[in-house]
């Protein structure tokens, strides 16, 4: 009998998992995977957050295998090691995947395949993660797509694939070693975190009450970080608990049945679908952001930090600014593993222009935090908020802490969710910088900084390097 290999990677669902579906048809008997990296106690771009969620989605993914008659195998180390060793082991002519949109994935797949070529053994790739990947949105003139808008105006012209259907039944041979599912502490990590129900009817579910009401609302709610006007699907999409391709689907069906506001809304939320593809697209055709600024007129930028305030970071991270609604955001990360979109502006803005804080710092220490954390996006939403990426913000535009909190957070909700110390002092006294510099409640800290004081610096920073840049001849 013909035997396949599905390596699971980023797509841990039975339905609408295109690699899976197409191994299914290969084969008569299905060898599916999933290969446990081998770092231990820490990681540059991972955290127990992730990895407690990641290990709750495997487990649910073996118990939806099991109940079609397949078997998750489990392997650890280099994912082409194991997969060479399994194939040979179990006779298998192919092993299929769904391409990876980072550099790191794409630099295994190039492995992997040269070991498949070495061997005789088909090697299949398959797009998933998005709806439009790599080549497929293009401008008039063949290019890439440096600004958003246009890109999105040819992203949403394009025919949509719709989603492919559940698998339904598989046969994994017999006898296959596999270690146990993994748990947290293979990784040496704990966690306390108070994360989302992992796996795939989770997923699913999340979208279908979102759909049901928060969509109709969503371009009123999904700046208020108190209330619940967003999907809460970045998890999902991080680790395919559902696909791109699903949730496109679903927005568009009940677009249908809303008033016109509603479409608005629906069509707002769709938008964020496209952003996650546009800066995905961005990161294949321009893998240097990982390390450099996307505009090449602010790579080399200093960024000097704050003198007086030389644990600036460490009191960033722990919550503990004297700025409500930046300790708020990063203690709500701290807890769940999620951050509200709004709020990751205003703390990553903080950093970078209050802070005066490299934004690759900030950058790393989301995805060390973040449950949904997805380099492409991460990566492209901190350059936005450090001015130096694609259709970034202007560097002369500064989020003001104070202004964002009176219009997302004006009555402290938010705030006061997540920093009990806060719970008793008055709406005002969270809405302005308090007189003489003094801490707003006891036991809570003074503002480190005065924000106007590290706007203007902010200024004369980015005023100086692009004078300088100017004489090389770059332009902004």
């Amino acid at each position: 009998m013909k035997r396949v290999i599905h390596w699971f990677r980023r797509d841990f669902r039975i339905t609408d998992n295109t690699a899976l579906a197409a191994a299914s048809l290969s084969g008569e008997e299905l060898i599916p995977i999933y290969i446990m990296s081998d770092w231990r106690s820490q990681h540059g771009w991972t955290g127990a957050a992730r990895q407690e969620f990641l290990c709750g989605s495997l487990t649910a993914l073996a118990k939806n295998l099991e109940a079609i008659g397949g078997r998750l195998i489990i392997r650890k180390g280099d994912a082409v090691r194991e997969l060479e060793m399994l194939a040979a082991e179990t006779g298998a002519s192919a092993i299929f995947a769904n391409r990876d949109p980072d550099p790191f994935g794409r630099a295994v797949e190039a492995r992997l395949g040269a070991m498949a070529k070495a061997k005789g053994i088909e090697f299949s790739l398959h797009k998933d993660a998005c709806v439009h990947e790599r080549d497929e949105v293009r401008t008039g003139q063949g290019t890439v797509f440096r600004v958003f808008t246009p890109y999105s105006k040819a992203w949403f012209n394009l025919p949509k694939p719709l989603p492919g259907p559940s698998i339904k039944k598989l046969v994994t041979p017999a006898g296959i070693a596999s270690l146990p599912l993994p748990q947290l502490s293979d990784w040496g990590l704990s966690s306390l975190l108070s994360t989302p129900e992992p796996g795939e009817r989770a997923a699913r579910e999340r979208l279908k009450q979102f759909v049901a009401g928060p969509i109709s609302s969503y371009g009123e709610n999904r700046d208020i970080p108190s209330l619940g006007g967003t999907s809460h699907l970045s998890q999902d999409l991080r680790f395919g608990l559902i696909s791109p391709r699903q949730v496109y689907a679903a927005a568009k069906k009940v677009e249908a049945e809303l008033p016109p506001e509603g479409r608005k809304n629906s069509m707002k939320f769709l938008a964020e679908i496209v952003w996650r593809e546009f800066y995905m697209q961005l990161l294949w055709h321009y893998p240097e952001v990982m390390d450099l600024e996307f505009n090449p007129t602010w790579r080399g930028m200093n960024w000097p930090g704050i003198t007086a305030v030389p644990d600036a970071f460490e009191r960033w991270c722990e919550g503990r600014t004297g700025f409500p609604i930046v300790d708020a955001a990063m203690r709500q990360m701290a807890a769940t593993g999620w951050m509200h979109n709004r709020a990751r502006m205003i703390t990553a803005m903080f950093l970078t222009k209050d802070l005066h804080l490299d934004w690759r710092l900030g950058e790393a220490f989301f995805m060390r935090s973040l449950t949904d954390g997805e380099i492409a996006s991460n990566n492209g939403g901190w350059q936005w908020s450090a001015g130096t990426g694609a259709d970034a913000a202007p560097y002369f535009r500064i989020q003001n802490p104070w202004s964002q909190t009176k219009r997302y957070d004006p009555d402290g909700l938010y705030i006061r969710k997540w920093i009990p110390e806060l719970r008793n002092v008055s709406n005002a006294s969270l809405l302005e910088a308090p007189a003489n510099g003094l801490p707003i409640a006891s036991g809570y800290p003074a503002p480190i900084l005065d924000h106007s004081v590290e706007r203007n610096r902010t200024m004369q920073y980015f005023s100086q390097h692009k004078a300088q840049q100017s004489v090389k001849g770059l332009k902004p």
